[in-house]
């Protein structure tokens, strides 16, 4: 949490020491991802259950019940993990591309830091009033200026190949997480039945066999 606050006032700095420490995957996603990703998770299960959400197309905040909030932050979950993961994966391939010999895990450390203030910025869903789409680009500002002083640092492309590596990178990140943020948009605004579809009978079934 106070990382995420330093990658946004002091990028610089606390890139060259996310660099010098090179975390693994395991220290990463328990130590960063899992924090940021469960209290942004808690906060809005609770303002869901408390306040409901403010729905435009029918006028009025929708209560949600707890088999729904269950349902739906448990798909967002998976979601938000998902993003990460699958922009690491983009950014490492489109690296290759310049011919720079980078590892993943350099492109899962800068993806999954750089993600931070997107995550941050998803506690604001708690409150009711919040069009879900306010936090996503005050996150995806962020995340393209932080990614700026962290993929020289942190991926260290070849001089003449970290522009494109920025720049594709950039387009990575924001096409992924606005697909993930439209999607998740979609059901709170009341576009979208989630109750119904093939996952949450998944999660349902599942939640019901641990629950015997």
């Amino acid at each position: 949490m106070i990382k995420v606050l330093f990658l946004i006032f002091e990028p610089g700095v606390t890139w060259d020491k996310i660099a010098q420490a090179r975390r693994g995957f395991l220290y990463i996603t328990t130590f960063h991802l899992l924090p940021l990703i469960l209290l942004g998770t808690a906060l809005e299960s609770w303002g869901l259950y408390r306040y409901g959400k403010w729905q435009p197309r029918f006028q009025f905040d929708k209560p949600f019940s707890i088999p729904e909030i269950v349902t739906f932050e448990s798909i967002q979950f998976v979601l938000l993990f998902a993003l990460v993961f699958v922009s690491a994966l983009l950014i490492h391939r489109v690296s290759q591309t310049f011919n720079d010999r980078l590892h993943f895990l350099s492109s899962f450390t800068t993806a999954a830091y750089g993600f931070s203030p997107l995550f941050l910025f998803h506690f604001l869903d708690a409150s009711p009033g919040m069009n879900p789409v306010i936090p996503w680009l005050l996150g995806i500002g962020l995340v393209i200026w932080i990614l700026y002083q962290g993929i020289p640092r942190v991926m260290q492309p070849d001089p003449t190949h970290a522009a494109g590596v920025y720049l594709s990178a950039i387009i990575v990140v924001i096409l992924a997480s606005f697909l993930g943020r439209m999607l998740t948009a979609l059901y709170l605004l009341g576009y979208m039945d989630l109750q119904h579809s093939w996952l949450a009978h998944r999660i349902s079934g599942l939640s019901k066999f641990f629950a015997h």
